[in-house]
């Protein structure tokens, strides 16, 4: 097995079962390099340094964009400190009682509203739910040629407990015009230049995104105020679609009469084709539709990709999570064979609407050797993720590759 090199220790370095030892023990990233594996991920990626977060993959500094790893990503419902981070400014000074905090609906409403979190959480019912957060350039390092932007792998995505109001409740006592058709976001988050007086990113959802009951103006993470990094003290959570437009420290929500047109709106941006264009190529933004649903994923989250096994392995017990946007998940399956066979793995229901799902597998490994572990999900729309990344675009959105994980089994 001369051509994996030096196996080095993972962080985790845990045993789990008889047959597997020290899990997580990665051979060189560099020993498979085919499109669409784990070889696209950093080889050794920075790690964040900050309280309260795990030691998460860091993919860019200015802004601070971090992602989870996909052993991070175990857990049924997020932790905290492994949910991902994406931001597009900077992080807005937040001082004083933050149920002082206020934010706006204006526009096409009956009556513009302004209110204070305090107000916000006394005058409307509260609800939980574990919903999706998930980055729009999710997967974006699986396309070839590189796409513009952060080179996600799968770990920008995360299945917290969110505690807040519906954003229908709110619109209702607005009274959204018939004319209302779009909505406007803006957060308190100044631009990378240092500017207060301009929105470092707005985006903005159909109607009637806004008034689905899973969509929340959210004030909790977890059980916990929201941290700062997070958005808090009051982020918009718009499950599903992507995360850009789940607006952190939110200051307004203009309802307008037609579709919203602010930074992050236009071009490219949060945009893919609405036919195949050649990869690498300049592409034309008037043939681009807006993302809206996230695409179809899966992610294997136990073992570790590069986990090696102790000599006469030949079983391996796969966890992980599938997810669909809009959608739930129909099936996951696993091949160990390149995909020219598949079994189906264990799916279990979402806890709620938009709430990801976990997917069990055993699997027979029958000798010794290097295994790839491929799963791939289909939705309850029938459809199915790719071999590769497909529907290239210049920066980058809906690549959702098969994941695969990388086992080697002692002889």
């Amino acid at each position: 097995m001369k051509s994996f090199g030096t196996w080095a220790a993972s962080r985790r370095n845990l045993l789990q079962g008889a047959s597997m030892a020290t899990l997580g023990a990665i051979f060189p990233i560099e020993s498979v390099l085919a499109q669409g594996t784990p070889a696209a991920a950093p080889k050794s990626p920075k790690l964040l340094e900050m309280d309260g977060k795990a030691k998460l993959s860091v993919l860019g500094d200015k802004p601070l964009v971090a992602e989870t790893q996909a052993e991070l990503l175990d857990d049924d419902v997020t932790p905290t400190d492994k949910l991902f981070v994406r931001n597009n400014g900077q992080v807005p000074d937040v001082t004083g009682d933050p149920k002082a905090w206020k934010f706006k609906i204006d526009g096409e409403v009956d009556k513009p509203i302004e209110i204070s979190l305090g107000e916000l959480m006394t005058k409307y019912p509260a609800v939980t739910l574990k919903l999706m957060l998930e980055c729009g350039g999710n997967g974006r390092s699986f396309f070839t040629p590189e796409a513009r932007g952060n080179q996600w792998t799968n770990g920008g995505a995360g299945c917290p407990e969110w505690t807040g109001v519906r954003l229908a409740d709110v619109l209702k006592d607005a009274g959204v015009k018939p004319s209302a058709t779009y909505t406007g976001h803006y957060g308190a988050d100044p631009t990378l230049a240092g500017e207060t007086d301009k929105p470092s990113i707005s985006r903005g959802m159909k109607i009637a995104k806004a008034l689905d009951p899973h969509t929340l103006i959210a004030f909790k993470l977890n059980g916990k105020d929201i941290p700062l990094i997070h958005g808090g003290p009051v982020r918009l959570i718009v499950p599903g679609w992507a995360g850009s437009l789940s607006t952190k420290w939110l200051k307004r929500i203009w309802i307008r009469d037609k579709e919203h047109d602010g930074p992050g709106m236009g071009g490219f941006s949060y945009r893919t084709p609405k036919k195949p264009i050649v990869p690498g190529s300049k592409g034309d933004d008037k043939d681009m539709a807006i993302l809206e649903s996230m695409p179809v994923r899966s992610i294997v989250t136990f073992p570790a990709d590069g986990t090696r096994l102790a000599a006469g392995a030949r079983k391996l017990e796969l966890r992980g999570h599938a997810w669909a946007g809009d959608n739930d998940i129909k099936t996951v399956e696993i091949s160990t064979d390149y995909g020219v066979t598949w079994k189906a793995a264990d799916v279990k229901p979402p806890a709620n609407k938009f709430a990801w799902q976990r997917f069990t597998a055993s699997v027979d490994l029958p000798s010794a050797g290097y295994y790839e572990v491929w799963a791939k999900a289909t939705d309850t729309k029938g459809v199915t993720q790719p071999f590769t990344a497909a529907n290239w675009n210049p920066q980058g959105y809906g690549a959702n590759p098969i994941n695969r994980i990388r086992v080697l089994v002692e002889a």
